[in-house]
């Protein structure tokens, strides 16, 4: 009698336990097939049952949000829409259904991380050399989705990675076209937009199947080393402008008022010139009137000039002397004549 481990035992009933698995199977398939009547066309019929589920397995379904990518034998052959569509099946064509409509992210200019000797191992990644020759540094997010899935599987071999390297190919361009003072303030979203059309067509010239959505950017800086300098340039440049604005304001209320004035100056002048002309005009052409009527008369033109000078002058007159001998005067009422303040006390007494 031989001592046997129990380990043993198993192993070595293996092969007639699979062995019988086996023919128990084939047992029952002729069973099956003695049944329905076709024990004699068995193996055929089995082989053209197995036929038909290879040539089913071809046929595939693409969902509204994949592209259906056939490889035969490992080489990319064709792209599907989605819908039923039929290939040959395994193993002469497989297909690969890729998300197409998935928007991915991805993240540039990530945190420093710092060494072991305190140094940061990506102090330089992120720092862009800008228009008027500073340095900024710059973080943006691509987001990106598969375009083509067939150029984004066999075209490139590491999509992510040519997306980031050329998308800091693209926004390292665009700033160095771009003054600082702008990249920071009034053009971040211009350098977005910008930076979004050249990153599409480099990853275009590359046939990488990859459509960029959209670029945001985030942060645009100057690197702490000197950003307190920078902050205190651009608190100077700040007031520089305020100051400028102050004086623009100033002018702005002092120069209307003083054109206005001289504008009412001059309208003035005009005026005072055209009354004075209007009157010397007028003087001259009485003056010719009354020579004329001297030069036809002169006896009577001049009586007529003596009498109208006497009433001008009389009629400022506060006292008249009237000859009592009645000589041309036989006619004339003398009475006294009382001037201003005469009147005033004869008409406080009554």
């Amino acid at each position: 009698m031989t001592n046997s481990s129990p380990d043993d035992a198993p192993s070595a009933a293996m092969p007639s336990d699979r062995g019988g698995f086996v023919s128990s199977a084939r047992d029952k398939l002729l069973e099956t097939l003695q049944l329905l009547g076709l024990s004699g066309r068995g193996l055929p019929l089995l082989a053209g049952l197995i036929a038909i589920a290879w040539v089913a397995a071809g046929i595939y379904k693409v969902q509204p949000d994949e592209q259906g990518v056939v490889v035969r034998f490992g080489k990319w052959v064709d792209t599907t829409e989605p819908g039923l569509h039929y290939h040959l099946p395994y193993p002469v064509e497989t297909v690969l259904l890729p998300k197409v409509t998935q928007v991915n992210e991805l993240h540039l200019g990530k945190p420093r991380v710092a060494d072991a000797d305190g140094s940061n191992a990506d102090l330089h990644d992120k720092q862009m050399l800008t228009g008027d020759e500073n340095i900024v540094e710059a973080d943006c997010v691509v987001f990106w989705r598969i375009k083509d899935a067939g150029r984004y599987l066999f075209q490139v071999e590491n999509p992510e990675k040519v997306v980031k390297v050329a998308a800091e190919s693209a926004l390292r361009e665009i700033i160095s076209r771009t003054p600082i003072q702008s990249a920071m303030s009034d053009k971040r979203q211009q350098i977005a937009d910008q930076s979004r059309e050249l990153l599409q067509r480099l990853l275009d010239a590359e046939q990488a199947g990859i459509f960029v959505t959209q670029v945001q950017l985030q942060r645009v800086d100057p690197p702490a080393a000197v950003i307190d300098a920078f902050n205190d340039v651009q608190r100077a440049r700040a007031d520089q402008e305020r100051a400028r604005n102050e004086a623009e304001a100033y002018r702005n209320d002092v120069l209307p008022r003083a054109r206005g004035e001289a504008d009412r100056i001059n309208q003035e002048a005009q005026a005072y010139k055209s009354q004075v002309v209007n009157l010397a005009e007028g003087e001259a052409k009485s003056f010719l009137a009354v020579y004329q009527s001297y030069a036809k008369a002169k006896d009577v033109t001049a009586w007529r000039l003596y009498l109208e000078s006497m009433d001008e002058m009389l009629k400022k007159a506060t006292k008249v002397v009237i000859d009592s001998s009645g000589k041309g005067v036989s006619s004339v009422v003398p009475y006294m004549q009382l001037n201003e303040k005469d009147k005033s006390a004869a008409k406080a007494a009554k």
